[in-house]
């Protein structure tokens, strides 16, 4: 049924209206196959031609015929001069994370820093001494600082979200912190702190109160350990799991068959949960808000998966249009250098009532935080000394046997420590000094967005421009699955490495040699997808099996089960990376196009590994 006039105009505008381009990437099809042709579409096309005159010739058949990083930067910058407008990363590149410059170039990292490397140097044992005596005052984190440590709270999600408990001058300021780096309202949301996105599905699957043949619908285009967790806890509630497909070979979502279980009658009556990202963190497929909305319309709880957005993304209109019933990020302490952190999940205040209380199964992952001191030398005789000392303070933490207990002994301790974790005066009180999401503040949702927009884009043409020598048809290194050169799409890209006869060179290789290399590259197994049944030979060719293990927590035993997909390397770019960084994954790439150098890598690894005989 074709919506009536007046509807169509109630409707908020989905393309071209707005910059985000999530909101721009995928057509809301209503009632036709075919998409609408509009100026996002004209847009992305002359996009796509800037991209492709960044490189002087078309292919590369040798590494050694690569133009060098500078004369690749100025073809860059004469495609995209508005990248000249993004320098500011550049000074906070080179100010607060300078060992980038000096240690790993990391594609292997989704979700939001905390901190800066900078911050965590500042007070270091060598710095420390000769601080300044304004600042000597002060007790200083040495150089292996975690910030804080975080402590396992016995309570059910249903609880916290209805009644919260006691919350440290830390948690409190690192609450408000990150809700106005979201963009998200303390009036509609309550945050919860988890320990990762594994214990945060665990926890919703086991949480939310399915009704009698309840139902979750999921869209993944990729495996995922937190999704698969939270399927299994849904299986064994006897909750149906329904799954989204992606088209071959460009993994493009099937909506007519989303929209058809989206919409059906059963699930609007049963109360389902949807789980829902707003991009692939893996193939940088963009996915529209309003796929969220139609859920909402048609009875479901959304949860929204938030953990592979760009900095800042938050801040779009979609999200003041669509409030989801859940969101989970993930928040790491220091890019390229520390990837611990924990976990938010977010549940609207209106939508706890679809909450249970699991009785004796309480929720395993649900955190507090709490401070985490390592004084330098020369501030021992300025460290508050009216309570107990730190280490016996957190040998009694370490002991404690409820969460009471806990919050009784981090009170008396946070009010006279917690003030000098991160660089407060003590008459001040605590001041949360997260310079990571400092800088994404400071840069804005526009830089960001447009920087990594030409990055990745870059990467990927320069990536496709890679062909082995001496074939007939010109056969391509690297095959990228997923979006190719788009505007719209995400910062991350899967792919795989074929040598000069076709076969694919194992992506758990292409990690190490990376490795090897100073590159971090991540893996993933793609799934759910459509073959079309004209094309067996192609399906057979492409599909591998995966055995796959999953123990979720709480779960007692592991559940083996195999399913079809492919294996993928996956690179995603993050809010500092810069092109010096996409340059040396494209060179290091291309050596592959050597016939013999994975032979030479793994003889010269087991030269470099041999055993030696002392004298």
């Amino acid at each position: 049924m074709h919506p009536s006039r007046a509807e169509a105009s109630s409707q908020p505008c989905f393309n071209g209206c707005f910059p985000s381009p999530i909101l721009a990437s995928e057509r809301y099809h209503s009632a036709t196959s075919k998409p609408r042709v509009n100026n996002v579409a004209s847009s992305n096309d002359g996009f796509a031609a800037a991209t492709s005159s960044t490189l002087p010739h078309t292919h590369f058949t040798n590494h050694e015929s690569l133009p060098n990083v500078h004369d690749s930067y100025t073809s860059f910058t004469k495609a995209f001069p508005q990248f000249s407008t993004t320098s500011e990363v550049d000074q906070i590149r080179a100010q607060e994370y300078h060992h980038l410059n000096h240690s790993n170039t990391g594609f292997d990292y989704t979700g939001y820093g905390l901190f800066s490397y900078a911050q965590q140097q500042r007070c270091s044992p060598a710095i420390a001494s000769s601080s300044s005596s304004s600042s000597s005052s002060l007790p200083c984190l040495t150089s292996d600082a975690s910030f804080f440590d975080v402590s396992y709270k016995s309570v059910s999600l249903q609880s916290q979200a209805l009644y919260g408990g006691h919350e440290s001058e830390l948690e409190s300021r690192m609450r408000k912190r990150i809700m106005s780096f979201m963009n998200v309202s303390e009036a509609e949301y309550t945050l919860v702190f988890i320990a990762n996105e594994v214990s945060a599905f665990k926890i919703v699957a086991d949480s939310f109160q399915f009704q009698s043949k309840g139902q979750i619908l999921t869209v993944y285009d990729h495996s995922s350990e937190a999704l698969d967790v939270m399927i299994e806890s849904c299986k064994k509630q006897g909750v149906h799991v329904l799954s989204a497909e992606f088209t071959w070979p460009s993994l493009r979502l099937e909506w007519r068959k989303l929209k058809k279980m989206i919409m059906n009658k059963r699930a609007k009556r049963k109360n389902g949960l949807f789980v829902f990202p707003l991009h692939s963190r893996v193939t940088g497929a963009p996915y529209s808000y309003v796929w969220m909305s139609m859920a909402q319309e048609n009875g479901w709880r959304v949860l929204l998966d938030v953990c592979a957005l760009k900095p800042k993304e938050m801040g779009t209109l979609g999200m003041s249009l669509f409030k989801p019933d859940f969101m989970v990020c993930s928040f790491y302490k220091v890019f390229g250098e520390n990837p611990s952190g924990f976990g938010c999940l977010f549940v609207k205040k209106s939508s706890v009532s679809s909450l249970k209380d699991p009785g004796n199964a309480t929720s395993i992952g649900i955190i507090t935080l709490i401070p985490a001191f390592r004084q330098s030398h020369h501030d021992t005789e300025d460290v508050v000394t009216e309570t107990e000392t730190e280490q016996e303070v957190f040998a009694k933490l370490d002991g404690a046997s409820s969460t009471s207990e806990i919050e009784e002994l981090s009170i008396s301790f946070d009010s006279s420590k917690d003030r000098n974790i991160l660089g407060s005066t003590k008459n001040e009180g605590l001041e949360i000094d997260c310079r990571g999401l400092d800088h994404a503040d400071s840069v804005g949702l526009l830089v960001i967005n447009s920087r990594t927009k030409y990055l990745v884009n870059w990467l990927v043409n320069a990536l496709m421009s890679l062909k082995h020598p001496h074939h007939e048809n010109r056969l391509s290194l690297i095959r990228i699955y997923g979006p190719k050169v788009s505007s719209f799409r995400g910062p991350a890209i899967a792919f795989n490495i074929f040598d000069w006869k076709g076969e694919k060179v194992d992506p758990a290789l292409v990690q190490k040699l990376a490795d090897r290399n100073n590159i971090s590259l991540s893996s993933s197994f793609l799934r759910n997808l459509r073959f079309s049944d004209k094309n067996e030979e192609e399906t057979h060719w492409a599909l591998e099996t995966r055995a796959s293990e999953v123990q979720g927590l709480g779960l007692s035993k592991k559940t083996r089960r195999e399913e079809s997909g492919i294996f993928v390397v996956t690179a995603a770019l993050g809010l500092v990376t810069n092109f010096e960084d996409v340059y040396r994954l494209w060179a290091f790439l291309s050596r592959f196009l050597d016939a013999d150098f994975v032979e030479k890598e793994k003889w010269r690894y087991m030269a470099l590994n041999q055993n030696t005989i002392e004298v």
